[in-house]
């Protein structure tokens, strides 16, 4: 999964009126309101937008004809394969109707002129788990765990052994389990954080 890399911002004139993109990225709900609120001109015609977040996804065309604005900015995050990414585009009116094919192409060229600038990097979801093992096989449990890209959050011990709450690539979690089952036998659990 991809997102963009930075958060970026476009300025482009068409038929007179100002357009401005602003792309930053999102990973919640708080984040997609926060960054409308900072960017977003009470002074300007309108403040279109679009958000993607997971399987989730909202437009708004700020009273632009319906369609003409926050689908086609939606369109173009869709279209570069992004998530997590919101994009508010701010049209100051220039006096020149753009009709609603202009419409379109002004706001979706420039949400996706915003998001080539702010460009593209993978999203690495990461889980939490517990491992608890015995006191004899914690080396292998720090092996394993370096071997799998794993990184270590907390850890206790306890008479039976250690706990060790670890934080995993997803991609990597069956790696981190089948080391761990490999290098101790199958006595060592690992257990998904809730």
């Amino acid at each position: 999964m991809l997102t963009i890399a930075r958060p970026a911002s476009v300025d482009s004139e068409i038929r007179r009126s100002r357009f401005v993109a602003h792309a930053a990225r999102v990973d919640d709900l708080a984040a997609t309101r926060a960054f409308y609120a900072a960017v977003a001109d009470p002074a300007a015609t309108h403040n279109c937008w679009a958000w993607r977040l997971d399987h989730q996804y909202r437009f708004h065309d700020d009273g632009e004809p319906a369609s003409t604005a926050g689908k086609p900015i939606l369109a173009a995050i869709e279209g570069k394969q992004l998530d997590h990414v919101m994009v508010v585009v701010t049209r100051y009116f220039g006096g020149v109707k753009l009709g609603a094919g202009g419409l379109i192409r002004a706001y979706g060229g420039s949400a996706a002129k915003c998001l080539d600038r702010a460009g593209s990097r993978e999203i690495v979801r990461r889980l939490n788990c517990f491992i608890r093992a015995g006191f004899e096989w914690t080396g292998e449990v720090y092996a394993a765990l370096e071997s799998c890209g794993a990184r270590k959050l907390s850890e206790s011990f306890a008479e039976q052994g250690v706990m060790i709450e670890a934080e995993v690539p997803e991609s990597r979690l069956a790696c981190l389990r089948r080391s761990l089952r490999d290098a101790t036998r199958g006595k060592v659990t690992v257990r998904l954080c809730d």
